[in-house]
């Protein structure tokens, strides 16, 4: 067979506190996660782009909490009662629809009810969101927000680092920062990157190379 067979083997995120890389463009957002008790009306948004961490912090604060961690796509879900005080809704910017909406609205005042404390993921600052409900609009646009920064060279590096580890690829600090100053300068092109090394390594058989990551970074960028 001209191309072997790829085993796409289920990757095992580590996502733990001490798995966390902190840097200059993360420290505030971390540091807010940690004083949960203090968030303003006993919610939270943590905004950041694609693959900036916002899933990792969610689980580290569920860790700290014993929260519940719920995807916003699979709202209307359980009954909002039974899920605790301490919920964290991910990907919270693209809920729509009137069901979704509203399993938000009953979540929050569930979450609220209790005293307990409520943190949505997110993309973009809560004035920014497709939310039709004036309800829950205004109770979402009552939480404080924590901002992920845009990668510097050191995070951008680390989280490449974390990423290979996650699928049990071992990549090389010089091979890392080859990548770091030729690559687009974003989480999601790092995460589609380490998953092309992963591929292309196990197809051929091979350890990663600079030529290999070269070859990879242009064809990304054709």
């Amino acid at each position: 067979m001209a191309e072997q067979l790829i085993l796409n083997l289920p990757v095992r995120p580590a996502l733990g506190r001490d798995d966390f890389f902190v840097s200059d463009g993360n420290a505030a957002a971390v540091a807010g996660i940690e004083a949960w008790q203090g968030w303003p009306h006993g919610k939270m948004v943590l905004v950041g782009p694609e693959a900036s961490g916002k899933t990792h912090l969610a689980h580290v604060w569920a860790g700290m909490t014993g929260a519940t961690v719920i995807a916003a796509g699979d709202l209307p879900g359980p009954d909002p009662d039974g899920m605790g005080a301490m919920v964290a809704v991910e990907d919270a910017d693209r809920v729509t629809g009137t069901a979704a909406e509203t399993a938000l609205f009953h979540l929050h005042n569930a979450v609220t009810g209790q005293g307990g404390r409520l943190l949505l993921t997110a993309r973009n600052d809560p004035a920014r969101w497709p939310v039709a409900l004036p309800d829950l609009k205004s109770r979402v646009q009552q939480a404080g927000v924590l901002k992920l920064a845009p990668p510097d060279d050191a995070l951008l590096s680390a989280v490449m680092v974390k990423m290979a580890a996650d699928r049990q690829l071992v990549l090389a600090p010089g091979l890392v920062s080859y990548a770091v100053l030729r690559m687009e300068r974003s989480f999601a092109a790092a995460r589609a990157l380490i998953e092309a090394i992963d591929a292309r390594a196990l197809r051929d058989k091979s350890r990663p190379t600079k030529t290999m990551i070269a070859a990879l970074l242009a064809r990304q960028a054709e």
